[in-house]
């Protein structure tokens, strides 16, 4: 593991193996889940492990457990998108309701409250507000992915534009080139999913 955690250059950045390698499952997974290709969940899982470990040298522990949930969560994402159809069949795209959009909202603020305490109180983060927000709001997007929702991705512009600057701040450079990536991916898979929403 210490190999894995060695730090290299890579075309100017420092990073490391264990960080490149989640890097590139984690570019794969937005581009077959912008297509809705269901093996994206294998490689979501995978990723979210490698960079649980990474996050955790990085005392972003927030992120860290979160990592851990996200693998949790792509197991019944996966399974959603197989069988969470109307007929237990293929998932839809569809948009949140009224009450959808708000429990959304709600989940997330209460998210924040609870972890942003609970980081500052149990771990000696330096960043406990930042983290718990985007670690909460990755949560209610990650859900809304799940079910199909087409606000997951604007979930996902707002959570990745922030945590570009964080990873920054954290001396992860490949890893803020990656979320900054993911924010053009993100605007790509709502033109996308929006082509397929019910008229």
């Amino acid at each position: 593991m210490d190999a894995l955690n060695a730090s290299i250059v890579l075309l100017g950045f420092a990073t490391t193996p264990l960080e490149l390698v989640a890097f590139v499952l984690a570019l794969a997974t937005v581009a077959l889940n912008i297509r809705q290709v269901h093996w994206a969940w294998l490689f979501a899982i995978l990723s979210s492990l490698l960079y649980g470990v990474v996050f955790y040298d990085a005392r972003l522990y927030g992120d860290m457990g979160l990592q851990g949930v996200f693998a949790a969560v792509s197991v019944w994402g996966w399974y959603q998108w197989l069988r969470g159809g109307p007929q237990q069949d293929t998932l839809p795209v569809s948009a949140l309701d009224r009450r959808g959009m708000a429990l959304s909202v709600g989940a997330w603020l209460l998210g924040y409250v609870l972890l942003a305490a609970f980081l500052a109180r149990f771990t000696n983060t330096d960043v406990p507000h930042i983290d718990g927000f985007l670690t909460a709001g990755s949560l209610v997007g990650q859900v809304l992915l799940s079910r199909k929702k087409i606000e997951n991705w604007h979930t996902w512009i707002v959570v990745d534009v922030l945590y570009v600057g964080l990873y920054v701040y954290k001396h992860l450079a490949l890893t803020a080139i990656l979320y900054g990536v993911f924010v053009v991916l993100a605007v790509a898979g709502l033109r996308a999913w929006r082509k397929e929403l019910p008229q």
